[in-house]
């Protein structure tokens, strides 16, 4: 699993949501779905390169003449280049490969390094890749462009008040990614991360069958609530087992498993009966826990077996 790409002090973040902020009312985007990312960008005075080439000789080649004598501005990739900012020009380039989605936080990602003062200051140039931009490396630019991002696409507090007027269910966050403009993905973290309930996601990499062993699903991603975190921990699983506690919750064969109750224990060794549902997006299977009481109503569970 991997760690936290988005940890920052509450001072730090607090000035990047205020920078993130202004840009949504300056680009009068609070109200507007999905997130209107060319005002964005327009209220930024920063543009998108209407052509790029990423391909590692065409990085090379642009950044040696746009930047010649001068590699100490440059902040490095390490992996494939997904989006490129050019402090100088205000000119962001995107690999337009990448699903919209992506296009999206990238584009976001990058206007954030553009509208951070320290930013642009110290790099003319930064270079962003999955490897960059990955929990177990990004740097404090890095998690402050992700900050930045994440608040801008999620417009703040927005996201959590619609999420709390719907279904507290696994298809919630993926409805919101879509009119957010996000990611199934960065909504599944937003759902849990800004609930005030408890409740667990888990993101796990689809499931691979091991001969004699049955599946076995590796763990991408667990985002807990705040309430959640508090009451029951950080789970530290790095893969889901056909003999784990939620090795019945993973749709083998099926799009959705419907929810199920199951037993956890919390911090202070207490049992609690918790509901779990997953849905397989192909991509990644997503799993949503939560205690009972948590939902505050009734809802129809299947027993185990059932």
């Amino acid at each position: 699993m991997k760690p936290d790409d988005s940890s920052l002090s509450l001072h730090d973040m607090a000035i990047i949501e205020k920078r993130a902020s202004r840009l949504l009312s300056e680009a009068a985007a609070w109200d507007r779905f999905p997130v209107p990312i060319d005002d964005l960008l327009s209220a930024a005075k920063v543009k998108v390169a209407p052509h790029s080439i990423f391909d590692p000789a065409s990085i090379l080649a642009y950044l040696k003449g746009k930047a010649e004598g001068a590699a100490a501005t440059i902040k490095s990739a390490i992996s494939k280049v997904w989006g490129l900012y050019d402090a100088e020009e205000s000119l962001i380039h995107i690999d337009q490969s990448v699903n919209i989605s992506r296009q999206t936080f990238l584009k976001l990602h990058e206007a954030g390094h553009h509208d951070i003062p320290t930013h642009k200051k110290l790099f003319r140039f930064f270079q962003d890749c999955e490897q960059t931009l990955a929990p177990e490396i990004a740097d404090q630019f890095e998690r402050e462009a992700n900050n930045f991002a994440r608040f801008a696409l999620f417009k703040g507090d927005v996201y959590r008040q619609q999420a709390s007027d719907c279904a507290f269910e696994i298809k919630t966050p993926m409805k919101l990614a879509k009119k957010f403009g996000s990611s199934v993905y960065a909504s599944v973290r937003e759902f849990a991360r800004t609930n005030p309930r408890a409740c667990v996601v888990y993101v796990l990499e689809p499931a691979e069958f091991v001969d004699g062993h049955g599946f076995r699903a590796a763990v991408r991603r667990i985002e807990v609530s705040p309430k959640y975190r508090s009451e029951f921990g950080v789970p530290n699983d790095v893969a889901i087992t056909s003999d784990h506690l939620l090795g019945s919750i993973v749709p083998i064969g099926r799009k959705m498993t419907r929810p199920r109750t199951l037993t956890v224990t919390d911090l202070n060794g207490e049992t609690h009966e918790c509901v779990a549902e997953a849905f397989d997006t192909t991509f990644n299977i997503l799993i949503l826990l939560y205690p009972v009481k948590a939902l505050g109503r009734s809802i129809l569970v299947l027993r185990p077996g059932s």
